[in-house]
């Protein structure tokens, strides 16, 4: 595998993040590296793929930096490129919940749990765990007895704790997310809310599945990635699906977008079940006059 692919963040102060970001995608473009990587005065969020001595090369400048001398990389081993395009975008925030007042995640943030110590967190019936992720997030992979907010955006997680705080408040709250980012600002907005006992995986599911010692194990399906890879293995041990199709129930991890491009939602289908409703989500999507999935192969068919 020539390729790697990268995920990484970096609390820090970046003063002035448009003059930022227009001399790094310079940089990203120079290493022929491919992804996304927002900026803001809090900081840097990416991920990257290309060649692996280019992406050496862009850790290196990245280390070489006072700001980012510390930042860690998760590193994946791939045979191509996992994004289209490059990316490089200032914005107001790394991550949107949108405070009011917002969380500064280098004074407040819950207490970092490592794989082993996650793991037994896990197996502590005191202990709630909460997915910081996005429900479609949730629904291809997670960890077992982990909560399931019921958000489409992580903005909308700060609502949903406040709605069921009764549930949490009193009991020692463990969160995770996928790299780690999320869950250090919602750490510490619980800390903030009057939550006592809050901690968080640290390096998120990414590092979990590849601990030497846990393996993944106590995570079922696969973890969602924003790339062009969709998902990821991450349970090394005892591997379970739990992925169901949109339309028939059936064990699933495929997921599509819904060919209809003004709908556009998320759902696990089978390759067959896509082709049989025609990328629709649903029978309006599947006969919408601008579906992607009949232009795409140049069908005059309308779904049964």
């Amino acid at each position: 595998m020539d390729y790697q692919v990268l995920l990484y963040y970096k609390y820090t102060t970046i003063k002035d993040p448009e003059a930022f970001a227009n001399e790094h995608f310079a940089l990203c473009q120079s290493l022929n590296l491919k992804g996304r990587i927002l900026v803001a005065e809090e900081g840097i969020n990416g991920t990257l793929s290309g060649l692996t001595e280019d992406t050496e090369k862009y850790m290196e400048w990245m280390q070489a930096d006072e700001r980012f001398k510390d930042t860690y990389f998760k590193v994946d081993k791939e045979e191509a490129h996992v994004f289209r395009k490059l990316f490089v975008r200032p914005r107001g925030e790394l991550v949107a919940l949108n405070l009011e007042d917002d969380v500064d995640p280098l004074k407040t943030t819950g207490k970092y749990l490592e794989p082993k110590e996650f793991r037994e967190a896990l197996l502590d019936e005191e202990t709630v765990v909460i997915d910081a992720r996005n429900d479609y997030e949730y629904d291809l992979g997670h960890f077992r007895g982990a909560v399931r907010p019921d958000i489409r955006n992580f903005r909308e997680l700060p609502q949903w704790i406040k709605d069921n705080k009764e549930k949490f408040m009193d009991k020692k709250v463990v969160t995770y997310c996928t790299g780690g980012i999320r869950c250090e600002k919602f750490s510490g907005w619980l800390l903030k809310e009057g939550f006592k006992d809050v901690s968080q995986l640290h390096g998120g599911i990414a590092v979990y599945g590849k601990d030497p010692e846990v393996r993944g194990e106590l995570w079922d399906g696969k973890m969602y990635v924003f790339d062009d890879r969709i998902s990821v293995e991450i349970n090394h041990v005892d591997k379970k699906i739990i992925g169901k199709d949109w339309f028939d129930g059936t064990p699933c991890e495929r997921y599509i977008n819904c060919a209809n491009p003004y709908c556009n939602k998320q759902i696990l289908a089978s390759e067959e079940n896509e082709a049989k409703h025609l990328g629709g989500c649903s029978e309006e999507c599947s006969n919408h006059p601008d579906n992607r999935y009949v232009k795409k192969n140049q069908m005059n068919t309308k779904a049964v």
